[in-house]
């Protein structure tokens, strides 16, 4: 086999991994239902600031975005908050995660756990 057929085939196969992953996350119905995982996480962009410091104020319309999130899909909220992309962003979960306590949101998912965290 030449060095240009193995080059050939090691990027197909790296081709077909890739676009296979990317239909499997358009097609899954994950923790966000049909949502991607991206786009509930910049949903959530007005609570950044409070997602790194428990001193920061919550913006009311990060409040509204949190309790519609509960609402429609609490295991959410969760994954966002764990996830790479909130990583990438600085997001401290044990902090975020006290969000909709700090948001006075009453139908919060208290006391359930979200990775080592349990929401207050």
């Amino acid at each position: 086999m030449t060095s240009n057929m193995k080059v050939f085939l090691v990027s197909m196969l790296v081709f077909l991994l890739a676009s296979n992953v990317f239909i499997n996350e358009i097609e899954a119905a994950g923790e966000c239902g049909k949502t991607p995982i991206t786009s509930a996480a910049a949903s959530l962009s007005p609570c950044l600031a409070a997602a790194k410091n428990a001193r920061a104020k919550v913006p009311p319309i990060c409040c509204t975005k949190v309790s519609a999130l509960i609402k429609t899909a609490p295991r959410c909220l969760c994954a966002v908050l764990l996830s790479p992309l909130a990583k990438q962003a600085g997001i401290q979960p044990g902090i975020a995660i006290g969000i909709p306590k700090r948001c006075n949101i009453k139908n919060r998912p208290a006391g359930k756990k979200c990775g080592r965290y349990t929401v207050p």
